[in-house]
Order: structure tokens, then C-alpha cells, then sequence
């Protein structure tokens, strides 16, 4: 489902990034074909370096068909960047993506804490967001944060996803499974 980032996916990123359903939403905005891969090598550097962690999505015949990424990591926390290509949306990719990546994070990266801004306009980022059990509106939480992002104007929400509650969640879908199959059994 991820993959560490690798250039000889930048054609097929690249085509579903410039979507306009896409591309007003990507932190990282490529103009054309040669500057996605310019920004691709600067992330692969920048992951060496520590400063960011990126991933390819993929789909389950191994297509690349997105990117999740930790960006700004500091005091084991960072930013959460993702965008899938349009032909993907509403079909799940998402949610299996997500948890994929904050099981790395979580317990083999070390990070405590994943921040989402998510613009108030992006309606499809806000509602999946909301979806996410584990994943809190911080607005009022981290004010100081909220305001730092909003500093000119208003523009973003605050989300964050603690390392305890989203091991909590998966606890209690471990334990629900188990709880199914013994019934079953």
C-alpha cells in the first residue's frame, strides 16, 4: 500500500497531481513534469536529511496513485500532507493509507504527534478528517498553532492524531476482532 518515494513513479504522480480536482489542495506544486521530479529528489534528500517523511501510495495492483508525507518535523511531530489522484477518490484508499502510515510513524518512526491543517474550503479533507476516530479539531487545543497557521487571515482548521489515542483505537478494534472471531469460532 506505501512505498518509500522513487522517481520512476513521477510520471503517473505527476499526471494525477496537475487534476484540478487535485492541485489546488498539494503543499508541494510542480509547474510542470521536470519540476515534479526536481521536488521529488529534494523530498527523497530531505527524508535522508530527517526533516520529512514521504510515501507512495499505492493501489492494490501497485500502482502509484498518491503521496502521504510528515512535513516540518520537530519535537516528534510534523504536518500530514496527502493527496490521492481523482479516479481514486471515495474508494477507500485513503483511511488504508493513513493507518498504514501512522503505524510507521507511531511505532517505527517515533513521532507523538500528527498535525493536519486542512484549508476550510477543502470540504472532502474536513469530512475525512472528521471520520478518522482517533483524529481531534485542535483549534481551541493548540490555539497558539491555530493562530501561527492563520496568522494573516483564516484560512485553516487545526487537526492533530496522538500516538495514545491512536493506539487506543486500534486496541479496541483488536479487541473486537478478537471478540468476532471468537463468536464465530
Amino acid at each position: 500500500m506505501l512505498k518509500k518515494r522513487d522517481i520512476a513513479d513521477c510520471h503517473v504522480l505527476y499526471d494525477l497531481l496537475v487534476d484540478p480536482a487535485v492541485f489546488p489542495f498539494v503543499r508541494q506544486k510542480a509547474a510542470s513534469y521536470d519540476e515534479f521530479v526536481f521536488l521529488t529528489k529534494q523530498t527523497i534528500e530531505a527524508e535522508e536529511r530527517g526533516e520529512l517523511i514521504s510515501r507512495t501510495i499505492l493501489d492494490e495492483w501497485g500502482n502509484p496513485i498518491g503521496t502521504i508525507n510528515l512535513f516540518d518535523i520537530q519535537h516528534s511531530s510534523g504536518f500530514l500532507g496527502t493527496w490521492i489522484g481523482k479516479p481514486y477518490f471515495g474508494k477507500g484508499y485513503n483511511s488504508v493509507a493513513k493507518d498504514a502510515f501512522f503505524e510507521e510513524l507511531f511505532f517505527e518512526q517515533d513521532i507523538q504527534t500528527v498535525f493536519m491543517r486542512i484549508r476550510k474550503e477543502n470540504v472532502r479533507s474536513q469530512k475525512a478528517a472528521l471520520k478518522l476516530p482517533y483524529c481531534t479539531l485542535a483549534n481551541d487545543l493548540r490555539h497558539d498553532l491555530y493562530e501561527q497557521l492563520n496568522k494573516n487571515e483564516v484560512v485553516y482548521d487545526l487537526f492533530q492524531i496522538e500516538k495514545d489515542q491512536y493506539h487506543l483505537h486500534m486496541m479496541r478494534n483488536q479487541t473486537q476482532f478478537d471478540e468476532t472471531e471468537a463468536k464465530e469460532a
